[in-house]
């Protein structure tokens, strides 16, 4: 009886992303029981601003949750650990009482700091680099929690008597799910706000200086495989144990178990993010990507390389809702399928600057090569093209900072499920792409980070021995033809940086 009842239990995965908040209810296969899934709002204020509501992020949690439960047909008492996972770098300041938000969401993508940190690449770069991993940008945390302390009124002030707290997403749920019991984050999370340091693995004095942010501020700070503390138990109708908590893409990483030296993913979520297990070496880039830290169950987390798209599955939204040239994600292949090329049309989604390897702010969106000929069939192949080539800027730029030649590329994310995008990527990087059974693997991550932590699962080797392969996708493509698409491609990029 007791062994039944044991191998009845379940892991619930929160998935708060850029775009939608996912709930996810795995079994002891890491298969999925049930999952549900809501949008929630974007909010533009102006040109480059994007900001979420945190009413609106919690309330998609708290509504996914409570649907994908009922729909696992399960208790509260079946789920033996909760694991979270997020959109990284997005800031929250609320009050420390009453848990009161004092401003929207500042959204990863938002470039409302953008000239801040160019000043800081003239000035502040090399030992913000040396320190946290990362390059000065409008992307990350640090600034976006200056600008809330220098433009919310009297936020400074209050910050400073110690009144206001600060967090990543996954520090605003659990302080939530908690109702103030926990304040915490993660070293995956942590890593991402321009203010810890990835080496000492503490908050760095000199940059909470550097940005006027006082130190009260901040989480505590723990490994991804850490028992955080328990929801609260009008969450779930009773307390369930908070046990993994990492940044959605070193979630991702972990879900498709690459926690060896040298292990490779690219996620395609609203943005796509490539990242490489370097183990206990930090590699320096010299090529545009950052070093950020990997999820652990241990103290010492690994170091990660990873390049960063800015627009990646967001393009087949634009598709879809701002040129209205598709209904759904799905027509997107159908569509492009239908071209027998781009016709020489070029897309670089720049909506919002463009990320790694360039890091250039004031790049902006651009369509090229448009003749009397092109047709919508041209422009939505050239919107999952230009996927593909973002993601492969990143890999040759991986390459050369860690010196390896990639073979196979592990894919992962909403938009991993069309099959014209991998076929296209496997050919214009000429290796082979392999996506898993579940492409769900952000949520499987957290998962697998809760339920070792917890002991639902004893080791890595019983998780990989329930995997499943999935599917992969071989290059077919010339080398002649791979080179001239990616001559296309450059022009096309140069024409975006000088709009």
């Amino acid at each position: 009886m007791w062994y039944n009842l044991t191998m009845s239990k379940y892991i619930l995965s929160i998935d708060q992303g850029t775009t939608s908040s996912r709930a996810v209810i795995f079994n002891r296969r890491g298969r999925i029981k049930a999952i549900a899934q809501q949008e929630f709002k974007q909010i533009y204020p102006q040109a480059g601003w994007v900001e979420h509501s945190p009413q609106d992020i919690m309330g998609s949690v708290m509504a996914v949750t409570a649907e994908a439960v009922a729909r696992a047909g399960i208790l509260c008492e079946d789920i033996k650990a909760v694991g979270i996972t997020n959109q990284r770098e997005t800031t929250l300041v609320w009050d420390a009482k009453t848990g009161k938000p004092v401003y929207n969401a500042i959204v990863w993508q938002c470039r409302r700091t953008a000239g801040l940190c160019a000043e800081l690449k003239k000035t502040h770069a090399d030992i913000i680099y040396e320190k946290t991993g990362l390059i000065p940008d409008a992307y990350f945390s640090a600034t976006k929690i200056k600008w809330i302390l220098d433009n919310v009124p009297n936020a400074r002030a209050r910050a400073e008597r110690g009144e206001l707290l600060f967090g990543t997403v996954d520090t605003f749920l659990m302080w939530q799910l908690s109702k103030g019991g926990i304040f915490a984050t993660d070293y995956t999370n942590a890593a991402r706000t321009m203010l810890f340091n990835i080496h000492t693995l503490e908050w760095d004095e000199e940059l909470l200086k550097l940005f006027s942010i006082p130190r009260a501020m901040l989480p505590e700070v723990y490994p991804s495989g850490h028992k955080f503390g328990y929801t609260h138990k009008s969450v779930l109708g009773a307390p369930v144990e908070i046990c993994g908590v990492a940044g959605d893409q070193q979630a991702a990483l972990f879900g498709q178990l690459c926690t060896e030296a040298g292990d490779l993913k690219n996620t395609y979520g609203t943005g796509c993010f490539l990242l490489m297990n370097t183990g206990d070496k930090a590699v320096k880039s010299r090529n545009g990507l950052v070093t950020t830290l990997g999820a652990t169950l241990t103290g010492r987390p690994p170091y990660v390389l990873e390049g960063s798209v800015f627009v990646g599955g967001a393009v087949i939204q634009w598709l879809r809702d701002g040129l209205k040239l598709i209904s759904s994600a799905d027509e997107s292949e159908k569509l492009s399928l239908k071209a027998k090329d781009n016709g020489g049309v070029y897309i670089v989604p720049a909506f919002t600057g463009l990320g790694a390897p360039y890091w250039d702010a004031d790049a902006r969106g651009t369509v090229t090569g448009l003749t009397r000929g092109t047709t919508a069939e041209h422009i939505v192949r050239a919107g999952l093209e230009s996927i593909a080539y973002q993601v492969c800027d990143l890999v040759c730029a991986m390459q050369k900072d860690a010196g390896i030649n990639v073979t196979r590329l592990a894919v992962d994310g909403g938009a991993s499920k069309n099959n014209f995008l991998l076929q296209f990527q496997a050919d214009i990087l000429g290796c082979v792409t392999a996506r898993p059974e579940t492409v769900e693997t952000t949520a499987l991550g957290a998962a697998y980070l809760a339920g070792l932590c917890s002991g639902y699962w004893n080791s890595l080797e019983e998780i990989k021995n329930n995997v499943r392969a999935g599917k992969v996708f071989t290059p077919c493509m010339t080398e002649d033809m791979r080179k001239k698409l990616l001559d296309g491609w450059e022009r096309a990029v140069k024409k975006a940086r000088t709009v």
